[in-house]
């Protein structure tokens, strides 16, 4: 058959006689093999990142499932809706002419033999910049939302499964349209004719914003704006510029949690400097495990906010309030106890599999109310110790706004020097405005010393100033002087933990918790650095060892847990560095300032109020980070904006409920800590102390509260996969076949065969 147009094909078919079938004078041609390697992926991807929702016309008589039942574990249908292949399922449809075989008009993707070919390979055509991974091009808008509809056909191809993709952006159908907008005609086979069925396919038809991008062919991969990739090795000296300029922007996140729980336990200035070091090693050392034997993902391991609130809760807890001698090492060696206790969970659920299970349940639209959530339940901490002194924390809270938001577009020598390091640089800028305010007198009282604790302070007079001097003042510290310049943080260094069955059950479900919250990150982090999503497996051997880190942390004494800091999200997004090497030299350097005594009695001597004022924006952030993950999910939809709303206003209620069977706890402790003082005079009576303990701790906390409302409510209520926004995983299958996707998360080559036998974590 010669070249031509399909409007010539039609004109000689037309001319046959005697009602002679138009099949019989057309080239036969070989039933379409539909092709193997295709990867859903990339119109899944899209279609999920982009949350619209795919129409299916009425007309549906035979589904590819069913035409190709014997091929269903190779090419069989793929529902956009759940995401994954469905056995006996109808699979969308795709309309053909009836007489050619061909699609009808306004179709934009086509395939199509390839004629003069027998390796049977698939050939491609080279993709117009202009157009997405599936040749889309930004055609004439259509009403309101300026739709465009994608067209998904197969023709019949030769016996030899020679085929070819045909990108048609005019959608007639006829052949190729260059960059010119000429059209190319196509190469049809030479074969004798053959009548073929006239079967439908159902029609899939997809809204896309007209100013959308589509992903490249290879799925996930796209162009990259990163500085410097997840395994790429820029050099020595770049390597420790952007391991520095990581951990610099996430200090608050790092050094500020000691500030905050060590006054309240009792210690002295010596114990926050002690316990600051201790913390930088022990992020130095289970940020270059989860580095090496994790994930494999650019995240920091650290004290997170998650450990907190939790860790107030004990620290405030009635048995603990009289406690004059030793009130520091001992509330410590409770928090070791529980933390180890909570870890061993956590590992045990990552290792075995489990969370592998618990992965179906944790999507967005739970993990966004529950990250909120976490930062929520410091607001009545925040301010009410920031405002001790007004003058230092609202220049703070300003100078922190500013630099992110109004100078963030300020490039210095090609460094956008606010935006990346907003926060250590007002702390210096306020520090050093604080301690001229200290040096000028600003706190200087008549008869009144700032080196007299306030229970030793008889005149009255100082006893009112007594508070602002503490809080304000930048030489109220006396760490500088007690602290060693070398002291090297070892395990046990505040005595054998205590074990307590009311603690221990409120670490377990605080593991939950900050399960939850690293599943999260590892999602928004691996599409950030333009990596494909981790397996479940991979996902659960990051958690197990999330809890043997936090196991460590238990046995040095760092007060808190350790977890995935959900601010990773933010630091890589604006520092643009994805190296794990950066990330693992600037772990090493932490673990070397940890061994200088000196450099956790500087980080001590920060004032409360100004530590107060950071914590008050690094909180909103964990906000802003947490409802920011809903963009997986369709959130417009009602459905989903019932579920957070409930869930974060029964956060915040529920826990207040709870905080108001307290009668005298207002007379004992400051105003932002009696939120945290409700497990001991709460309203749950269950007969076992322990208990009571425990279910009025977890039900005063607002990241439980919200977390079980949340999990509930979105894995009851009716909703599409799509609708909810369910996380997409990658399978253990593309390891083998994607050398990419290997290289990013297998192990060390020396570890891997620990973990072959387990399959469930990957290797």
């Amino acid at each position: 058959m010669e070249r031509g147009s399909r409007s010539e094909t039609l004109d000689q078919a037309g001319k046959q006689k005697g009602g002679q079938k138009l099949g019989s004078m057309l080239p036969q041609i070989e039933p379409f093999i539909p092709k193997r390697d295709h990867n859903p992926k990339e119109l899944r991807s899209w279609a999920k990142r982009t949350g619209f929702v795919s129409t299916f016309s009425g007309e549906t008589t035979t589904s590819v499932s069913e035409r190709y039942g014997a091929e269903k574990d190779n090419s069989g249908g793929f529902d956009l809706e759940r995401g994954r292949d469905q056995r006996g399922g109808s699979s969308p449809k795709i309309e053909i002419d009836p007489i050619l075989g061909r699609t009808r008009a306004n179709r934009g993707f086509e395939i199509e033999p390839a004629s003069g070919s027998e390796t049977g390979a698939v050939q491609r055509l080279p993709r117009d910049e202009s157009d997405g991974a599936l040749g889309l091009r930004n055609g004439t808008a259509r009403g309101e939302n300026k739709k465009r509809r994608i067209g998904i056909e197969p023709v019949l191809g030769p016996a030899d499964e020679e085929r070819k993709v045909n990108l048609n952006g005019n959608g007639n159908g006829n052949g190729i349209v260059n960059g010119d907008g000429h059209q190319i005609p196509v190469v049809t086979s030479a074969a004798e004719p053959k009548k073929e069925d006239s079967k439908s396919e159902e029609e899939v038809g997809i809204d896309v914003p007209p100013d959308y991008e589509e992903p490249p062919p290879e799925g996930w991969r796209g162009s990259s704006q990163m500085k410097c990739g997840l395994r790429e090795n820029p050099g020595f000296v770049p390597l420790i510029y952007y391991g520095l300029q990581h951990y610099l922007s996430l200090a608050g996140s790092i050094i500020f949690i000691p500030l905050v729980i060590v006054p309240a336990m009792g210690g002295t200035d010596k114990d926050t400097a002690t316990v600051i070091s201790t913390m930088l090693l022990v992020t130095g050392i289970t940020t270059i495990l989860q580095s090496y034997f994790g994930t494999r993902l650019p995240l920091v391991q650290g004290s997170s906010f998650v450990y907190l609130a939790p860790a107030l809760v004990i620290i405030n807890s009635q048995e603990y309030r009289n406690l004059t001698e030793h009130k520091f090492r001992h509330i410590m060696r409770e928090l070791q106890g529980a933390i180890i206790v909570g870890s061993i969970f956590q590992s045990i659920l990552g290792f075995s599999g489990l969370m592998s299970l618990i992965l179906r349940f944790i999507n967005p639209v739970v993990v966004a109310p529950t990250i909120a959530g976490v930062g929520l339940a410091f607001f009545t901490y925040g301010f009410p110790q920031a405002g001790s002194c007004v003058e230092i924390s609202i220049p703070q809270i300003l100078l922190v706004l500013i630099f992110t938001l109004y100078l963030r577009g300020i490039s210095i020598s090609g460094h956008r020097i606010f935006r990346i390091y907003a926060v250590p640089l007002s702390i210096l800028i306020i520090w050093a405005y604080a301690f001229f305010l200290t040096a000028g007198g600003a706190y200087n009282y008549k008869g009144c010393s700032p080196d007299i604790p306030s229970s030793n302070i008889i005149v009255d007079a100082c006893r009112k100033h007594a508070y602002t001097m503490k809080h304000c003042r930048t030489d109220v510290s006396n760490a500088w002087r007690t602290a060693a310049w070398v002291r090297i943080p070892y395990p046990l260094q505040w005595g054998v933990p205590i074990f307590h069955l009311r603690t221990s059950i409120i670490m377990i479900i605080v593991s939950l918790v900050a399960s939850v919250d690293s599943v999260g990150t590892y999602h928004s982090t691996s599409l950030l650095v333009n990596s494909k999503p981790p397996t479940p497996g991979i996902v659960s051997r990051g958690i197990g060892l999330e809890g043997f880190c936090s196991v460590l942390a238990g046995l040095w004494g760092s007060g808190t847990g350790s977890t995935t800091l959900t601010e990773n999200v933010h630091t890589i997004n604006i520092t643009k560095m994805a190296s794990r090497r950066a990330v693992e030299l600037g772990a090493a350097f932490l673990i070397f300032l940890s061994f200088i005594g000196k450099v956790g009695a500087i980080l001590a001597s920060i004032p409360q109020a100004l530590a107060a004022s950071v914590l008050c924006f690094m909180w909103a952030l964990i906000v802003a980070l947490g409802l920011s993950t809903l963009q997986y999910s369709q959130a417009a939809s009602f459905r989903n904006m019932t579920i957070v709303g409930v869930s974060l206003f029964l956060g915040l209620s529920v826990p207040a409920y709870f905080q108001q069977y307290q009668l005298y706890t207002s007379l004992i402790l400051p105003s932002y800590f009696i939120p945290y003082a409700a497990a001991s005079n709460g309203p749950v009576h269950t007969g076992s102390k322990q208990l009571d303990f425990a279910f009025n701790a977890l039900l005063s906390m607002n990241m439980v509260v919200t977390l079980l409302v949340a999990l509930v409510l979105d894995n009851t209520v009716p909703g599409s996969r799509q609708e909810r926004g369910v996380y997409i995983w990658s399978r253990a299958e593309e390891m083998e076949t994607d050398p990419s996707f290997l290289a990013d998360y297998s192990l060390p080559k020396k570890i891997a065969p620990a973990f072959c036998r387990t399959k469930c974590l990957g290797s």
